[in-house]
């Protein structure tokens, strides 16, 4: 610390200055340290000088330290005095006095009144005091027009040099290295860190694949012919996990509680690791807050200077975190975050302003991100992103093994928490025992859960390594219909086991299930583990109604007549996740604005054909009724390619999900741009005596009986899921790469 005399002069030193970034963080001009600091300095002396008289007990010397104390104090209040003088006066020097003058600009119509807001507020979060508010009109107007963007910049204000930043955010194109393939873990274990049981299983599961995952990093390295990667910087925030959060999950990891986002997390981690990309990894506010870079109080303020990230991958609940403590920032950078989002996020769900009119308001939605931005569990919803997680593939000779060994009326039940087996499961379960033995994996404590049928074997809750011996020796692996959508099945089925699960009628959705209510997806479930019954399907997935005995009996009779080999799908494997990872880091750009299609010099806005690029966009495949992209056509660059494009109408009340996937395709959203004009209307053949552009999440669409004809006028709604019964969908599809549907045939 540096105390003055009134003329300006050191009088003595002492304690170590403030921190570097602090310095580089204020915005007033002055070199004087703020009353603040200097109020926490006497504070902290004060309390240290405390602490010294409690471990000094000689008589008479506590008294003499009490009397230099008490001046320290008095001259730490003198200071105080000096240097708000000393500040009043730089301001005057400055043409900054506290009689400055708010602006009435209308490029800045919001300015008069956040001063009015902070003349009354600004002491409610001491961010502001961080950034050199003091109260005065011209700090105000300094912090307004400097940190936030509020009101003009200020004539007497000094912009010629760039703003100052952390030096850890600064960022250049020239700092850009080339992403290389590992496979130790070993420095990813260590930035797990430890602590949590969650963080414990998810470690274990990391160093169960580690060489599964080397591997499969030697064969996408070769797949890739040493094509450049760019290491991206990636903060990855598991929200859930937090202690702000609740984190209800690391107290029921040993107790059956649900380890599916757990799974997903550290093969995120792993595959993000593998790929060479540059990891931070947080698991507490503060972290984040840390890592950010975010400025000391309760996030009222935005961040100054770049993200120190290229992305960031979180969940719900860091988006929350994130909102409290980035202020304004989340809005300037939430085109770097990536939401892992288990049951998919819809576009009338996503967006506020729609979802607010239109009754789709969720706890969950109204982000306004890009909704290929959140990332699924399975591709269930073709809006979003599949990210996926990996099951442990076997080779030919464990598989071998595997079949040879299986005890073919050996049944294990999916359900590890006694409530899963409470009402309605007697009537099936005694069919089951009739013809297998039934095994369980029901955690328990010290007494058997009663729910527990007498006649079923339960093993209690296994370790990982246990389950998998159980189940390369079961023959049926059988749900209860719920969870739903989890990693299990897939572990079972990649076992050898075949998957039993029941067809819901009605299909569960948030319209009728307490589970998917509030949730921000219209989707329909018609089974426990859709993925399992469309994607996979017979012999390896057998979907029944429970409530038809007869049905289940003969499904029974079936699953044990049939031999199945192990089988997992490729997009499953941790080559088919690390490619997907790859393809969406290298491609994926929401923060770079799209260029308009049509370009802006073609000859109509509403599509019609540019001159540059004479006859017709769209043309017929061969024994098709789907359009695509005219090979003559110029075709602006897109990821996916518009060689993928397959332009398709919907029947009325069909969504582009489900008209896309009858033709054995995938609804691409990020090609709607490129079908959403009058081009992509005539090569369809559609009759419009009307064309208008709205704000609808069905659109563009096209009623045969009125004849009108719908474009869409936000991209932020372009939807998949999207239906009516009054519309026929203009649907953007795509092929897709053989077990990989993430991804089209051009894709990689």
């Amino acid at each position: 610390m540096v105390i003055l005399k009134e003329d300006g002069q050191p009088l003595q030193t002492g304690t170590t200055a403030p921190p570097a970034n602090w310095s580089t963080r204020r915005l007033m001009n002055s070199a004087a340290p703020s009353t603040g600091m200097v109020c926490h300095q006497k504070h902290s002396q004060t309390s240290e000088l405390s602490s010294a008289i409690n471990r000094f007990q000689p008589a008479g010397l506590v008294e003499r330290i009490q009397a230099i104390a008490q001046n320290v104090s008095n001259m730490a209040v003198r200071v105080e005095q000096i240097l708000q003088n000393s500040m009043a006066a730089g301001r005057v020097r400055d043409g900054s006095s506290g009689q400055c003058e708010v602006p009435r600009d209308p490029r800045y119509p919001d300015c008069p009144g956040k001063v009015d807001w902070m003349r009354a507020r600004w002491t409610s979060d001491p961010c502001y005091a961080f950034y050199g508010v003091d109260g005065s009109d011209c700090s105000f107007l300094i912090y307004l027009s400097e940190v936030e963007w509020f009101c003009p910049p200020l004539a007497w204000r000094n912009h010629s040099s760039p703003p100052t930043v952390h030096t850890h955010t600064r960022q250049t194109a020239t700092t850009k290295r080339q992403a290389a393939f590992r496979t130790d873990l070993s420095s990813l274990l260590d930035l797990v860190g430890t602590g949590k049981e969650s963080l414990s299983f998810m470690k274990r599961r990391m160093r169960r694949l580690a060489s599964q995952w080397g591997t499969a990093a030697q064969r996408l390295h070769s797949k890739l012919r040493q094509r450049w990667r760019e290491q991206k910087k990636i903060l990855v925030h598991v929200g859930f996990l937090t202690e702000e959060s609740g984190d209800v999950f690391s107290p029921k990891v040993l107790k059956g509680g649900p380890l599916g986002e757990m799974v997903q997390w550290a093969d995120i981690l792993t595959a993000l690791h593998v790929l060479g990309h540059n990891l931070k990894i947080s698991m507490s506010v503060k972290e984040l807050q840390g890592f950010l870079g975010v400025p000391p109080g309760r996030g009222s303020c935005p961040l100054t200077g770049p993200l120190p990230f290229d992305l960031i991958y979180t969940d719900y609940h860091g988006m929350q975190q994130m909102k409290q403590h980035m202020g304004l920032s989340l809005k300037r950078h939430k085109c770097h975050i990536r939401v892992i989002d288990t049951f998919g996020t819809e576009p009338a769900y996503n967006h506020e302003d729609y979802a607010t009119l239109h009754g789709y308001r969720t706890n969950w939605g109204y982000w306004n991100l890009n909704c290929r931005q959140y990332m699924t569990m399975f591709p269930h919803t073709p809006d979003n992103s599949f990210m996926g997680f990996v099951s442990e593939e076997l080779n030919d000779t464990e598989k071998s093994s595997i079949m040879q060994n299986k005890v073919n009326n050996m049944a294990v039940v999916y359900g590890k928490e006694a409530s899963m087996w409470k009402q309605g499961k007697e009537g099936f379960l005694q069919i089951l025992h009739r013809y297998m033995e039934v095994h369980g994996t029901v955690y328990y404590e010290t007494q058997r859960p009663p729910e527990v049928p007498a006649y079923v074997k339960n093993h209690g809750l296994l370790p990982q390594h246990e389950l998998q011996t159980l189940l390369r020796k079961a023959k049926l692996f059988i749900g209860f219909g719920f969870p739903y959508e989890g990693p299990a099945p897939l572990e079972a089925i990649a076992n050898g086991c075949i998957y039993l699960q029941p067809k819901f009628h009605p299909p569960h959705s948030s319209l009728n299930h307490e589970f998917f209510r509030g949730k921000p997806t219209s989707r329909e479930v018609s089974s426990q583990h859709p993925y399992a019954e469309q994607y996979i399907g017979r012999p390896h997935v057998m979907t029944v109604d429970y409530n038809n005995s007869q049905e289940f009996d003969s499904a029974i009779r079936e699953i044990m007549s049939t031999k199945v080999e192990p089988y997992l799908p490729y997009e499953y494997t941790c080559e088919g996740m690390l490619e997907r990872v790859h393809a969406y880091i290298q491609h994926q750009d929401f923060c770079t604005p799209e260029a308009p299609f049509p370009p802006a010099n073609s000859s109509s806005k509403l599509g019609l054909s540019s001159p540059a690029s004479p006859g017709p966009q769209f043309v017929l495949l061969p024994n098709s009724s789907a359009l695509t992209w005219a090979p003559n056509a110029n075709a602006p660059p897109a990821w996916p390619p518009l060689s993928s494009l397959r332009l398709l109408a919907s029947q009325e009340g069909q969504s582009c999900v489900e008209a896309c996937q009858r033709a054995n395709l995938v609804c691409e959203p990020a090609l709607f741009r490129f079908v959403n004009n009058k081009e992509a209307l005539r090569g369809l053949e559609v009759q419009c005596e009307v064309v208008e552009a709205e704000v609808n999440h069905v659109f563009p669409a096209f009623s045969v009986l009125r004849r009108e004809c719908g474009l869409q006028k936000d991209p932020l709604l372009y939807s998949c899921a999207g239906l009516s019964p009054k519309y026929r969908r203009l649907c953007p599809c795509r092929d897709y790469r053989r077990g990989q549907v993430a991804l089209c045939r051009d894709c990689l």
